[in-house]
C-alpha cells in the first residue's frame, strides 16, 4: 500500500504501454535536464535530495536514542559499527557516483540504448562487489571489531548486530546506487521518496522490535538490525520496481560488460577513495581531541551534530548537481553548466553565511537543548563559534567536486582530499593544537577548508574552460568514453 501511494505521488501509478520507449528523446520530456529552466531543475533535484538525506539522518539519530534507552552497552556497541558502515557506504557511493557520471553524460549525448546497458552492467558489478564484502564481513566480523577495540559483552553485541546488518547491506547499497541512477536519467522525485520511505519504516519498526511493543519479543540491538533490514528490503523493492517496470532501464544484454565496468570504475574508484579519506582524517582529529579529555570529545560531537543539520542542505545541492551537469556536458550545453554552477555557488555561499551567523547567535541555546555539562558546553560553544565559518567554503568545494565527477574527471577531488588530509588539515591541526589546544584544532578545520575550497574552485574553473575550448573546437559532442584522457 505504501509503495502504491509513493508511486502515485510521482505519477508512476499508471498503466504501462507495451513497447514504450524507456525514456523520451533529448529535450522532449521530464527525464531530460538539457532543456527547461535551470533553476527549476536544480530546486527539484536538491529539494528531493534534501528530503532523503534528512530522513536518513533522522532515522540514524532516533535509532541511537532507542538504543540509549536500552542500555549503555548497546549504545557503545552501535558506535563501534560506524567505521565499518562508513567504509561500506563509501564503496557503494563510489560505484553510484561513477555510474551516474557516465550514464548522465551518455544520456546527454543521446545514446539511450547505451544508457540501458550501462544501468544493467552497473547493477551486475554492484551485486558482485557487495556479495564479496558481505561474505567477508560475516566471516571475519569478530576479528574486525576486535581490531577496533571491542571486547567482552560489547563485542558479542556488535557481532550479533552486524551479522544481521550484513544481510541488509546489499538491499541498502543497491537502493543507494539505484536512486543515483534514477537521478542520472532525470527522475528527481523518486530517489528522495525511496530514501524517506525506508527511513520512515525503520523509525516505525524500531520500537516494535527493540522494545517488544505490540506483543513482539524485545530483541534489543538485534531488533534495531532487523528493523533496518526489513525497511531497506521494502525501499529496495520500490526502487527496483521503478527501475525495471516503470523506467525500463534494464536489459538482458551483457555485451560490452568489461568496457562498461572500466568506464564506471574510472570515476568510481577515485570517488570511493575520496569518500574513504574523510573517515581516516576524522579518526586522526578525534584522536587529537581525545587527549583533551572526554568532555571535549562530547562537545565536539554536540557541535558537529548541530553543524551537520545545516550541512545537509549543502550536500543535497552538490550531490544533486551531478546529474544536471552530466547530461548537459554530454550534450554540449556548456552555458547551462555554467549557469547551474553559478546558481549553486551563490546558494551555498549565502546559505553557509546565514547558517554560520545563526549558529554564532543561537549556538549556546541549541547546545543547552542537548547537554548542560559546563565543560561540554564550553567546547561545543567554541566549535560553533569557529567551524561553521567554513560551511560556505565547504559548499564551494562540494560543488566543485561534484562537477569534476560529473564531467568524468575524478582525480582532482581525490588529489584535493589527500592534500587536505596529509598536507594541510592534519599537520595544521597538530601544530595549532600545540599552540592553542583544542580550539586550535577547530581553527585548523576552518582554515584548511577555506584554502582547499579556493583551490578546488580555481582548478574546476580552469578545467571547464579548457575542456570547453577543446569541445567547441571539435564542434561535436564527445561520448563519455572519450573523456577519460587528461
Amino acid at each position: 500500500m505504501m509503495i502504491r501511494v509513493a508511486l502515485s505521488v510521482t505519477g508512476y501509478n499508471r498503466p504501462v504501454t507495451e513497447g514504450k520507449q524507456f525514456m523520451p528523446p533529448p529535450g522532449s520530456g521530464p527525464a531530460n535536464f538539457t532543456s527547461g529552466e535551470v533553476h527549476r531543475h536544480l530546486i527539484r533535484l536538491a529539494g528531493f535530495g534534501f528530503m532523503g538525506f534528512a530522513a536518513m539522518t533522522l532515522a540514524s539519530l532516533i535509532e541511537t536514542i532507542y538504543l540509549g534507552i536500552v542500555g549503555t552497552a548497546e549504545l557503545a556497541a552501535i558506535s563501534f559499527t560506524f567505521p565499518v558502515v562508513m567504509v561500506l557506504q563509501s564503496i557503494a557511493m563510489g560505484l553510484g557516483i561513477g555510474a551516474s557520471s557516465i550514464i548522465a553524460r551518455t544520456l546527454g549525448a543521446g545514446d539511450r540504448d547505451q544508457v540501458r546497458r550501462l544501468v544493467t552492467h552497473t547493477l551486475v558489478l554492484a551485486v558482485l562487489v557487495l556479495l564479496a564484502f558481505c561474505t567477508l564481513g560475516r566471516l571475519y566480523a569478530r576479528e574486525i571489531f576486535t581490531l577496533l577495540g571491542a571486547e567482552g559483552e560489547i563485542l558479542d553485541l556488535v557481532v550479533q548486530y552486524m551479522n544481521i546488518w550484513f544481510f541488509a547491506l546489499p538491499t541498502f547499497a543497491l537502493s543507494m546506487i539505484g536512486t543515483g541512477l534514477l537521478r542520472a536519467v532525470g527522475n528527481a522525485a523518486m530517489p528522495g521518496i525511496v530514501m524517506t520511505l525506508g527511513s520512515a519504516l525503520q523509525i516505525m519498526l524500531g520500537p516494535l522490535l527493540i522494545f517488544g511493543w505490540a506483543g513482539l519479543p524485545a530483541l534489543g540491538l538485534e531488533g534495531a538490525a532487523l528493523s533496518f533490514l526489513i525497511s531497506r528490503v521494502i525501499s529496495f523493492t520500490l526502487c527496483f520496481y521503478v527501475l525495471i517496470r516503470r523506467e525500463q532501464l534494464l536489459t538482458t544484454s551483457l555485451q560490452g560488460l568489461t568496457r562498461s565496468w572500466r568506464s564506471i570504475l574510472h570515476v568510481g574508484l577515485p570517488a570511493m577513495a575520496t569518500n574513504l579519506i574523510m573517515p581516516v582524517s576524522m579518526a586522526v582529529i578525534t584522536r587529537l581531541l581525545a587527549s583533551h579529555g572526554p568532555t571535549v570529545i562530547a562537545g565536539f560531537g554536540v557541535g558537529s551534530k548541530i553543524d551537520a543539520m545545516a550541512a545537509m542542505i549543502v550536500f543535497a545541492v552538490s550531490s544533486s548537481l551531478g546529474p544536471f551537469i552530466g547530461q548537459n556536458w554530454g550534450g554540449g550545453k556548456f552555458d547551462r553548466v555554467d549557469h547551474a554552477l553559478s546558481l549553486s555557488y551563490r546558494f551555498v555561499m549565502v546559505w553557509g553565511l546565514v547558517s554560520a551567523t545563526l549558529m554564532f547567535i543561537f549556538g549556546d541555546d541549541l547546545i543547552a537543548l542537548i547537554n548542560d555539562d559546563p565543560a561540554v558546553v564550553e567546547s561545543a560553544h567554541w566549535y560553533l563559534m569557529i567551524v561553521p565559518g567554513s560551511l560556505a567554503f565547504m559548499g564551494v568545494l562540494s560543488v566543485a567536486s561534484s562537477c569534476f565527477n560529473a564531467t568524468g574527471k575524478p582525480m582532482p577531488p581525490l588529489v584535493i582530499s589527500i592534500a587536505r588530509m596529509l598536507v594541510v588539515y592534519v599537520p595544521m591541526a597538530i601544530v595549532f593544537d600545540m599552540l592553542w589546544g583544542y580550539i586550535g584544532i577547530f581553527i585548523a578545520t576552518t582554515a584548511s577548508t577555506i584554502l582547499l575550497a579556493l583551490a578546488g574552485y580555481i582548478w574546476n574553473r580552469r578545467h571547464l574552460d579548457h575542456a570547453r575550448r577543446v569541445r567547441e573546437a571539435a564542434r561535436e559532442p564527445v561520448l563519455p568514453e572519450a573523456s577519460h584522457a587528461g
